[in-house]
């Protein structure tokens, strides 16, 4: 199957063409149709997945088929939960949209709202937005979302970790009861499915990649380490593994700040990203990963979440995270796009649980490294 097989236009598959993209993943050829028959979805589907072309697309077409001669008009909203996802798909709606009449803007928390303010003011047809920044900007008079005609809740599970959930209902309050409604989280817990009951009217519901599954491309290793060995463990196998670019997990936000300067000193580029960096700091990071100019990132789970770094060779999990599920959002960081991809797990006598959850999750046994100078 090909783009041209989904029935998008013209202008869409000019854009596709220059990005190098011709064969549809999985949830594009099964989210896109539905969509431009104008159905409500439900869609099970982790990052990488390449669910952002899957709603930007169809709704991008929509919007071009339909033009609208009232400037002010926000007519498409996609709702994320951080910053850098709201930028990740903001980048993707400009490739996609290079060649059609469709405004588009993203508004997030951290910076100045002058920007922000001065494109709603000029005219958006499609926002991309974060929850508190959105609503900010609706209390001040500046948007309206009364005639929203599309509305995407994207990575709806991390929205309610994050303790959105009373601004997500706050925005759904205010949007038309007449609209087309995209859900997509990585799991369906009781709470996603309760929220989406809110959210959508009919909805088909499509999956693919479960988060129980992990790819098959991942190369997947595991170290037993004493704790105070783990930043010892972790110079060696960046120097010993052929890594050409790392994103290494810690649970913590000063966890992340002390690795990266540990390997700053040894003379890596080492860069953290985490939820207490200025977004001017996060950005410049992220920049610099995705263009080879710093070799790890240190990040926590949550400021992870939006980082699509092609050829990216390695995932390290310095420490293993308390919920299972997470480790298969860490890893599938790597191995994207039919690429192979290696994870390294660093384990402790205290984070044995959380290694047992992961195996049962996975059904996966990783490959131990016995043999390193770093072991008990």
């Amino acid at each position: 199957m090909t783009f041209s097989d989904l029935k998008l236009s013209k202008p869409l598959l000019h854009a596709l063409t220059q990005k190098g993209y011709s064969t549809p993943t999985p949830i594009q050829q099964q989210a896109i149709p539905k969509i431009l028959e104008g159905k409500d979805l439900f869609g099970c589907a982790q990052t990488g997945t390449g669910k952002t072309a899957a709603f930007a697309l169809p709704i991008l077409q929509l919007l071009a088929q339909s033009p609208t001669n009232n400037r002010r008009n926000i007519r498409a909203l996609i709702l994320a939960p951080t910053r850098e996802l709201a930028l990740q798909i903001h980048e993707n709606i400009v490739e996609y949209a290079r060649h059609l009449p469709v405004r588009y803007g993203v508004v997030y928390g951290g910076v100045s709202q002058n920007a922000q303010v001065q494109q709603l003011k000029k005219g958006i047809d499609l926002l991309v937005a974060t929850p508190g920044r959105l609503l900010d900007l609706q209390q001040q008079g500046f948007l309206s979302l009364q005639q929203v005609e599309f509305f995407v809740l994207d990575e709806a599970d991390k929205m309610l970790d994050m303790g959105f959930i009373r601004d997500i209902r706050k925005v759904i309050a205010s949007l038309p009861a007449q609209r087309q409604s995209l859900f997509f989280s990585a799991t369906t817990t009781n709470e996603i499915k309760n929220l989406a009951a809110t959210i959508l009217y009919k909805p088909e519901s499509i999956a693919v990649t479960p988060v129980s599954s992990t790819t098959e491309l991942i190369k997947q290793f595991l170290y037993y380490v004493p704790r105070e060995n783990k930043r010892g463990l972790l110079e060696y196998v960046l120097k010993n593994g052929n890594v050409t670019q790392a994103l290494v997990f810690t649970r913590t936000k000063r966890g992340a700040d002390k690795v990266a300067r540990t390997l700053s000193a040894q003379g890596w580029r080492a860069e953290s990203i985490h939820g207490n960096k200025s977004q001017g700091a996060r950005v410049r990071a992220l920049d610099g990963f995705k263009k080879k100019n710093i070799d790890v990132l240190v990040a926590t789970d949550i400021a992870a979440r939006g980082i699509d770094v092609e050829n990216l060779s390695h995932v390290i999990n310095y420490e293993l995270p308390e919920v299972a599920e997470t480790y298969v959002h860490r890893i599938g960081r790597t191995g994207r796009a039919g690429a192979n991809g290696i994870a390294l797990s660093f384990c402790t006598e205290d984070e044995t649980d959380y290694l047992k959850g992961i195996h049962q999750l996975t059904k996966i046994p990783m490959e131990v490294i016995a043999r390193h100078p770093f072991s008990f």
